[in-house]
């Protein structure tokens, strides 16, 4: 199968590649029911050490820089009480965690989630987590420009493989509320 964007080597429906996937993406995989076709979410194999954004890019080809998104795992805090959510927007952009997700998740502070908070409750690597099979309690806050692209890559979990992503299934997402103005632009 040729990828709907990007150059690589090897792609696959998701739903062929269950086992380069970690558990929760896997079965969110494996249990997707939406208007998108589970096949339509695509694995494709990449490099950990193209992994940096720019190296990535030149590697795997430059349009992505355009049409991949980063899903950022944060901790907002009201009256003794922590809520994680993940934030998934345009790696163009910057999440608005103090304008935004404050607002939206009705907090005091918001911040980006530790490392090990975010490994730990997503059953995830660090630098790969991906939206698709987050906890199902969890807010997943969506800037309306990822849901409006035809094809978005994201990670899958891991720090190898990516998976693409048609942008209106992140709509479709358990906890998804789509917002305008999450992603901020950079600088």
């Amino acid at each position: 199968m040729r990828a709907p964007i990007g150059h690589f080597d090897t792609a696959a429906p998701a739903s062929d590649r269950l086992d380069e996937l970690p558990g929760p993406v896997a079965d969110a995989v494996r249990h997707w029911s939406g208007g998108v076709p589970a096949d339509h979410i695509v694995h494709v194999d990449t490099d950990p050490q193209w992994a940096d954004t720019v190296a990535f890019v030149e590697h795997y080809g430059r349009e992505l820089l355009e049409q991949s998104a980063n899903c950022v795992v944060v901790a907002a805090k009201r009256g003794g009480e922590t809520t994680l959510a993940a934030c998934v927007v345009l790696s163009t952009t910057r999440v608005d965690v103090n304008g935004a997700v404050r607002r939206r998740l009705g907090a005091r502070k918001a911040s980006f989630a530790p490392m090990d908070l975010a490994v730990g409750e997503t059953g995830m690597e660090y630098g790969g987590i991906t939206p698709i099979g987050l906890p199902s309690s969890w807010p997943v806050l969506v800037d309306a420009a990822v849901v409006d692209l035809p094809y978005v890559l994201v990670g899958s979990g891991r720090r190898r493989g990516k998976l693409l992503v048609p942008g209106k299934a992140f709509a479709e997402l358990p906890g998804a509320v789509v917002l305008e103005g999450l992603g901020l632009p950079v600088g």
